[in-house]
């Protein structure tokens, strides 16, 4: 195989496994957060919405949605005004 075909796969696999990895939502809580619903600013969520209006980190449209939700530390959400139960669909 020649060297830089080589080079060039390699580093595109790299690229790949990174990309895939940055869209997989993040990795879940310990178990000193909790999730806290309608505290996310727009594009600061931190997975999909409770009612299904997207299904990614990062794309919430608007502050406070009840459907959006960012992990807090473990007795924090109501304090910020949230809470801990998802909306109903």
């Amino acid at each position: 195989m020649d060297k830089q075909l080589f080079i060039r796969t390699a580093l595109a696999s790299v690229l790949a496994i990174g990309a895939i990895a940055a869209h997989a939502g993040p990795v879940a809580a310990d178990a000193s957060k909790e999730k806290c619903f309608g505290i996310a600013k727009a594009g600061a969520n931190d997975c999909a919405s409770a009612t299904g209006s997207h299904s990614c980190a990062g794309t919430a449209t608007k502050d406070n949605d009840k459907g959006d939700w960012k992990y807090v530390d473990k007795g924090t959400c109501d304090k910020m005004g949230g809470s801990t139960m998802a909306p109903k669909k």
